[in-house]
């Protein structure tokens, strides 16, 4: 077949074109494999790096031994993780719900901070700093109820009436929980910790059933002794979402623990270390590099003045006296109503360090977590610290200060005296004392308690320089415990404008005698004693004897003892005549199972019987001992008792057995029949007297 001229015009060009078309695609091929091949390379290839927060093991803390009380174990963590836990409501409760119940088969606890009752109707609990909490947290007003803020939260996350009662406290305890530790896509939730690997196994088991949970390895806050100083050691818990603010800017994460109270939060700058950080490279979904760039840092351990061995010895004492008072009860005392509570306080004489300090009734921190509703509700307030926030009238404890200011004011020395004839007429009132004295000094004054004494030198004194002596002893004013404690109050006229109360002339006389509107702690009075032991020296009471690195091989950092005050002595007689009359009070006819006269030393006290208007009267000692050369210096309470001196013997034994190692029995309050004789004791306590406004 004969073709035309533009037939073949139309296939050249074709051809050509198909050549062109060819040449451009090699030169397009030849540009992207060997010219731009590293560019494409890069391209083609998904690189990201993570960031991974390595949380630092938090310091423990241990007894002047050594010994833990607060140590850190390996143990599992149940979290639940907010990228995959349901975001609807309804299966988000169905999955609480159903791993609440794998944890209450187990017998594993979790812990929630709902301060409403487990049960309807409902009603706030005791705590009320947590209900002030919740109804910021949820936005009530303050006259919101208890059923106000459970329809909030059932409201808010959809827990209605197709849930029974049990399950609709127990979601709202748990969502509840969650809000306030700021749970959200960047700050997981710890429910329960140290699970069981039993039920560990369980819960991974059902893994697919359980959308959102997990279990993490980690260091778990572990309670050693439960039963030292459980006050003062205190806790720790998760950052909730108000204190993050702060907390941020010091290089915590949400998901971090923080001490809550006690040493666990004032040294927690110590105890926290400082987090490390891992870098993760990820190239196309596989992990390419793990690297620590910020090295983990432990956090240091804190080792403290009291002594474990001390400290139980010192409950078992306050604790047997209280169980056991009815055995001392005796027609002064046969009156009194039962006694439960009390505190003992005892400082290391040469620096203030905290030996032991016991308040009853108490609690084991083990139970803190687990029973923190029951401890809170119980008879007499275990939570409470008598030892430090329990504010008492002192008595005649508080002659020792009052002397002291007469003999440095060179209104007294050793040598003057004052009539006493029972009864002192002041301002046309009558005033008793504990005797018909005569004339009596100083020394003589503070061994029988003469109240009369006291009276006429108060009126010399002044209140100005009483309370100014009482203020260079510490009191009205904290004494800077790390812990904090209560600063009580003076007796004086700024205090009774505050209480409303009207101040008369005769107040001097009951403020000099410890009566009047005194507030003083055991631990301020302990440090009293310790003042006098050392001649005006006050010291500021600490718990804290040092710093360790944290496998407790090196001593990081030694705490100094730090002085607080320096009463200095008109002479040398000042304190001696102080600690004479102290001495003699010491051998003021003590029952032989309870005498301080056998020790191979002097032994220097004061006791008091401050009248209390709930309970009638208090029974208060303050001492030190060995007189000559003080090592502990020492104070204690017993809410509506008499008799507290009789401890006196038992702390110095336990003292001599527990710190310095010495084979020692330690004697205490058994539940015998014992008669005391009245009439003997009548010189070693205060009878105080009622003053008319």
């Amino acid at each position: 077949m004969k073709r035309s001229a533009s037939s073949y015009i139309k296939l050249s060009l074709a051809s050509a074109l198909v050549l062109v078309s060819c040449c451009l695609c090699s030169w397009r091929l030849m540009k992207i494999q060997v010219v731009e091949s590293e560019t494409y390379s890069q391209t083609k290839t998904s690189t990201q790096t993570y960031s991974q927060t390595i949380q630092a093991t938090r310091g423990e803390i241990v007894d002047s031994s050594g010994k833990p009380i607060i140590e850190n174990k390996v143990g599992y963590s149940l979290i639940i993780e907010p990228d995959t836990f349901p975001e609807d409501n309804t299966e988000g409760n169905q999955v609480l719900l159903s791993l609440t119940k794998i944890l209450d088969e187990n017998q594993v606890t979790y812990t929630t901070s709902l301060p409403i009752s487990e049960t309807q109707p409902y009603a706030f609990t005791e705590d009320e700093d947590a209900v002030a909490k919740l109804k910021k947290t949820l936005n009530m007003n303050v006259y919101a109820t208890a059923e106000n803020c459970m329809d909030q939260i059932q409201k808010e996350y959809e827990i209605d009436d197709s849930y029974t009662p049990e399950q609709q406290r127990l979601l709202a305890g748990i969502r509840y929980e969650m809000q306030l530790r700021g749970f959200s896509l960047s700050n997981r939730f710890t429910l329960a910790e140290d699970v069981p690997l039993d039920t560990v196994t369980e819960i991974k088991e059902r893994g697919v059933t359980l959308p959102g949970v997990d279990i993490v390895e980690e260091a778990i806050r572990s309670v050693a002794q439960g039963d030292v100083v459980p006050h003062e050691i205190g806790t720790v818990g998760p950052i909730y979402a108000e204190e993050y603010e702060e907390l941020k800017s010091k290089g915590y994460d949400l998901d971090d623990v923080v001490g809550k109270s006690g040493i666990e939060k004032a040294m927690e700058d110590t105890l926290c270390g400082s987090d490390g950080i891992k870098e993760i490279k990820v190239e196309n979904g596989q992990v390419v590099s793990s690297e620590i760039t910020t090295p983990m840092e432990a956090g240091s351990t804190v080792q403290l003045t009291v002594n474990s061995d001390f400290q139980r010895e010192l409950q078992g004492i306050l604790s047997d006296f209280i169980k056991n008072f009815d055995s001392l009860r005796d027609e002064k005392t046969k009156d009194l109503k039962t006694v439960q509570c009390g505190a003992i306080v005892v400082l290391d004489a040469k620096n203030g360090g905290v030996l032991g300090m016991v308040t009853n009734p108490t609690y084991d921190l083990s139970d803190y977590k687990t029973n923190y509703e029951e401890i809170l509700n119980e008879e007499n307030k275990p939570l409470f610290n008598r030892a430090t926030y329990g504010l008492y009238r002192p008595g005649s404890t508080f002659k020792t200060i009052t002397a002291v200011a007469g003999l440095n004011e060179g209104i007294v020395n050793g040598g003057t005296t004052y009539y006493c004839g029972h009864v002192y007429h002041f301002k046309d009132h009558n005033y008793n004392c504990t005797g018909s004295h005569g004339d009596i000094s100083i020394t003589r004054a503070l061994q029988v308690s003469c109240n009369i004494y006291f009276y006429k030198l108060s009126e010399e004194l002044t209140i100005d320089r009483i309370s100014d002596y009482a203020t260079r002893f510490g009191l009205g004013q904290k004494t800077g415990l790390e812990t904090g404690d209560a600063a009580g109050h003076l007796s004086n006229q700024e205090t009774f404008k505050e209480l409303g109360a009207d101040w008369t002339v005769g107040q001097v006389l009951q403020s000099a005698i410890g009566q009047g509107e005194w507030a003083v702690t055991p631990l301020q009075m302990a440090n009293v004693a310790c003042t006098i032991a050392n001649d005006g020296t006050r010291y500021v009471p600490h718990l804290v004897d040092s710093i360790w690195d944290y496998n407790h091989n090196t001593c990081l950092e030694k705490v100094q003892p730090e002085v607080a005050e320096q009463i200095t002595p008109l002479n040398d007689s000042v304190f001696q005549l102080v600690e004479n009359g102290m001495i003699a009070a010491s051998r003021n006819n003590f029952p032989s199972k309870y005498s301080l006269s056998d020790f191979g030393f002097d032994v220097a006290i004061k006791t008091g019987t401050p009248q209390n208007s709930s309970r009638v009267q208090d029974s208060f000692f303050i001492g030190y001992a060995p007189a000559n050369d003080p090592e502990i210096a020492f104070a204690g309470v017993i809410e509506g008792g008499e008799y507290s001196k009789y401890m006196i013997r038992s702390i110095i034994q336990a003292y001599q057995k527990t710190v310095k190692n010495e084979n020692v029995t330690v004697d205490t309050i058994a539940a015998t029949t014992t008669t005391t004789d009245s009439a003997q004791n009548s010189t070693q306590t205060t009878t105080t007297v009622t003053t008319a406004n």
